[in-house]
């Protein structure tokens, strides 16, 4: 542990020492005024040896020159100083590995007489959620969107109420399932996924609940149902909003009693899971429609968490980009050229992270030297839209000076042209058109 001039009784400072000896996380010292006073082997191993008797938390956490609510961010020191309570945020902290979030509890020491003498600062690094091999990326972002829902999911993960997650198609939703799961008290149970979308009315019971031999046609034997599956561990009801009306009443009943019947079954069973349910639908709106019943939407909505959409946090793509190819490409390195980096942050992504592993995937089978450009991109990346044809053509017309038809085309293929390197056949299967009529509209920029 090194400590920096703390200002405290020599039986005082042997008591904190002790403190952060025993603490296996990241921990420090501050002062009243944001100082580093002392900090324990683990600090030192992720943000390095801290030079100078001075040197405050915001500088080395994340380079401020103000304390961080003068920064625009939550200060959980300050907030302790106006509570005088124990504070917990989440914040983006910079380390020796680069970026990291990081799960800051902040703790007031106070002395004899009950006056608070320095703050005891613990970090518990958030570690990236992740799927099961083979399932796809894990959770990956800096952006303050993520940070704020990662932070969300770490506030449910340790207690048992009902979480529901909200997004587009293709935003991860059964990621941050698994995170808070995994994150849980029952993350050494079971996880189980029930497809909503994909259950028809005649199979939801029987999925759902089970059955007994000869509770129907077909039904040779007993089977168990997810619900018994999911025994002392988490079911994932994904996409809830597909659930028929009729279905709905029967899972109703389920979540308030916490009992079920299987198909054919007499006597009552018990459930035990923890519940997170996910859509991409407006269940609000289905309720005011009559489509979704407003008992069930208070039962699953007692936490609702929103997952950004890949628009909303673009500053994320290099990362998601690199973290996908060394997955996709495996030991193969694979890089994309920053001309197709650039088309892609101005693509709406409309499937979000899973459109964006295909377009990937794509990338890599078609990028022979190991770097996808823009001719190995789909042609609706290429659409133009205003801001991309700012950012391609560096275009300092305003609006003002709309440019001719002709002459925004002319640009717009000399450009692809360099871009596909003179393939032509490729770009005209990316534009749609002939390679005829692509040979005519080339002949007039000569």
């Amino acid at each position: 542990m090194a400590v920096k001039g703390l200002d405290l009784t020599a039986t005082s400072l042997a008591e904190m020492s002790s403190i952060l000896d025993v603490i296996k996380e990241p921990a420090t010292l501050l002062s009243l005024d944001y100082r580093i006073l002392a900090y324990n082997q683990a600090y030192q191993a992720i943000y390095g040896e801290i030079q100078g008797a001075d040197k405050t938390c915001y500088q080395v956490s994340h380079g401020y020159s103000v304390p961080c609510d003068q920064a625009g961010e939550s200060c959980p020191l300050k907030r302790c100083q106006e509570t005088g309570q124990k504070q917990r945020v989440l914040h983006l902290h910079n380390t020796d590995q680069g970026q990291e979030h990081v799960d800051v509890e902040l703790t007031p020491i106070r002395n004899a007489e009950n006056d608070v003498i320095c703050y005891l600062e613990i970090m518990h690094l958030v570690k990236e959620a992740r799927a099961t091999p083979g399932e796809g990326v894990g959770m990956v972002g800096r952006s303050s969107a993520f940070g704020r829902m990662l932070e969300m999911l770490r506030r449910a993960a340790p207690s048992t109420i009902t979480v529901l997650l909200l997004g587009e198609s293709g935003t991860g939703k059964e990621l941050a399932a698994r995170a808070l799961h995994d994150a849980s008290l029952r993350s050494r149970g079971p996880f189980v996924t029930v497809e909503c979308s994909g259950l028809t009315e005649s199979l939801f019971e029987s999925e759902l609940f089970g059955h007994e031999r000869g509770a129907f046609t077909g039904a040779v034997g007993r089977k168990k149902g997810l619900i018994e599956a999911a025994r002392g561990g988490t079911l994932f009801l994904d996409e809830i909003g597909e659930i028929p009306l009729p279905q709905q009443v029967k899972l109703l009943r389920l979540i308030e009693t916490g009992t079920y019947r299987t198909v054919g079954g007499i006597e009552p069973m018990h459930a035990d899971f923890r519940l997170v349910c996910a859509t991409h639908r407006n269940l609000k709106q289905q309720v005011e429609e009559g489509r979704f019943r407003q008992d069930l939407y208070y039962r699953i909505s007692a936490f609702p968490i929103d997952l950004p959409s890949l628009r909303e946090r673009p500053e994320d793509l290099p990362l998601l980009i690199d973290v996908l190819l060394k997955r996709i490409a495996g030991g193969d390195s694979v890089r994309m050229t920053e001309s197709a980096l650039s088309v892609l942050k101005h693509y709406a992504f409309p499937g979000n992270i899973r459109e964006l592993r295909n377009i990937l995937e794509r990338g890599v089978l078609l990028a022979d030297d190991g770097c996808i450009d823009l001719q190995h991109l789909p042609k609706e990346c290429l659409v133009m839209e205003e801001d991309v044809q700012a950012s391609v053509f560096n275009s300092q017309e305003s609006i003002e000076h709309i440019l001719p038809l002709d002459v925004f085309e002319q640009r717009y293929l000399t450009h692809l042209v360099k871009a596909f390197k003179g393939d032509n056949k490729q770009l005209a299967d990316q534009l749609g058109i002939s390679e005829r009529t692509l040979y005519r509209k080339l002949s007039r920029l000569k």
